[in-house]
Formats: structure tokens, C-alpha cells, sequence
């Protein structure tokens, strides 16, 4: 589990992306070692209410811009998640 809560603007793109690079080395360690990491965050979840504003899509898509292959989930937990478990390969980060 990350501490992904990164500040984005208002077109959804993060504008610092200083906590999810500080992560790197511990998810490329993971791959390096034959593994898959799974990465676990949430930017927030209002009275229970999944909002897309609140999506971890704009960090996939900020990984994916530095190179890393990305299955992306929207959800941590159900039949999505096991899917994308079952999908990702060795070069790939759920």
C-alpha cells in the first residue's frame, strides 16, 4: 500500500509527482526479483461514494509515462481486480 494522494490540476494530471518516484526503487526492486507489484492507494472516497474524480487512472497514466506497463483496476477488491491479476505478466504493475 502507497501513499499516492498527489496533487493533480484540474485536467486530472499530477503536477508533482515526488511520491510515486520515491516509490520506484521498491516497485523496481519487486520486478527486478521476478514479481509483480500490485500497487494499492486511494485518493479518497467522499461518504462512501466512488467518484471519477478520485480515479487512480492519472497515476497509471503518469507510470506509464515513465516507461512502466500498467494493468489498471478500479478497484482493489472483485471480479476487476482478479482480472487483472490474472492478465499482468513479469514486466507489468497492477
Amino acid at each position: 500500500r502507497v501513499d499516492f494522494n498527489v496533487p493533480m490540476n484540474h485536467r486530472n494530471e499530477i503536477t508533482d509527482g515526488r511520491r510515486i518516484l520515491k516509490a520506484l526503487p521498491t516497485i523496481d526492486k519487486i520486478k527486478n526479483d521476478g514479481g509483480i507489484p500490485i500497487i494499492v492507494a486511494h485518493l479518497g472516497r467522499p461518504n462512501g461514494m466512488i467518484k471519477p474524480k478520485y480515479s487512480l487512472r492519472p497515476v497509471a497514466n503518469y507510470l506509464e509515462d515513465l516507461g512502466y506497463s500498467v494493468v489498471y483496476a478500479h478497484e482493489s477488491i472483485g471480479e476487476e481486480a482478479l482480472e487483472a491479476v490474472q492478465k499482468a505478466r513479469n514486466h507489468n504493475i497492477i
